[in-house]
């Protein structure tokens, strides 16, 4: 376990830091409860478990290494977590659009995998602890499960914090005031994505 501290401390940092996955998380809890958000929640955790695997096994170099695929995945990422906010952000109170769907488990996974900056930080995860396995196989299955773990559970957290505020709601307008609030959140999260080259999932 000791050796493994330092991997357990940065994953936790990456998973549990604000961002576009940490906010949907929240919205999601706000709006649909734990028990509904668990299909994103779960397809986030994947989509950042499968591409710290891939990490290890070379594939993120080779997409960043691609500026034009890089500039897509950023363009398309950004534009779905745009529409993501803009959706959140005309919500009112869920009790008034009771046929209203989470975002579900391809969509997480989705997510994930058009963010060059989650590729860059489980790129920079893989290199820094590439001594903890012996080859890139075994340390790809090490990272996926860690990832994917710790994303669970920070994840977990977030969604929880949103059924916290959803509990504080007594009005349309209270209902109204945070949805502007967390879609005006995760409309800034896309910010990072084009001037940060690594942080939070």
């Amino acid at each position: 376990m000791a050796t493994l501290a330092p991997l357990l401390l940065f994953v936790l940092i990456a998973t549990i830091s604000p961002g576009g996955a940490t906010t949907l998380a929240t919205v999601s809890g706000a709006n649909f409860g734990f028990r509904r958000s668990l299909p994103l929640i779960g397809g986030i955790a994947s989509g950042l478990a499968s591409m710290a695997a891939l990490a290890a096994l070379g594939l993120a170099s080779v997409l960043l290494a691609a500026p034009s695929l890089a500039l897509v995945m950023k363009a398309a990422g950004s534009a779905y977590l745009l529409w993501l906010a803009w959706q959140t952000a005309r919500r009112g109170s869920p009790h008034r659009a009771p046929d209203a769907r989470p975002i579900g488990f391809v969509a997480g996974v989705w997510m994930l995998w058009h963010n060059p900056k989650g590729w860059a930080m489980t790129l920079g995860a893989a290199a820094s602890f590439a001594e903890l396995a012996d080859g890139p196989v075994r340390l790809g299955a090490l990272l996926g499960a860690v990832f994917g773990l710790f994303a669970l559970l920070s994840l977990s957290l977030w969604c929880a914090a949103g059924l916290f505020l959803a509990r504080a709601m007594r009005s349309d307008a209270q209902w109204r005031a945070l949805n502007v609030a967390l879609g005006g959140l995760l409309a800034l999260s896309v910010v990072p994505i084009w001037f940060e080259p690594t942080g939070g999932a």
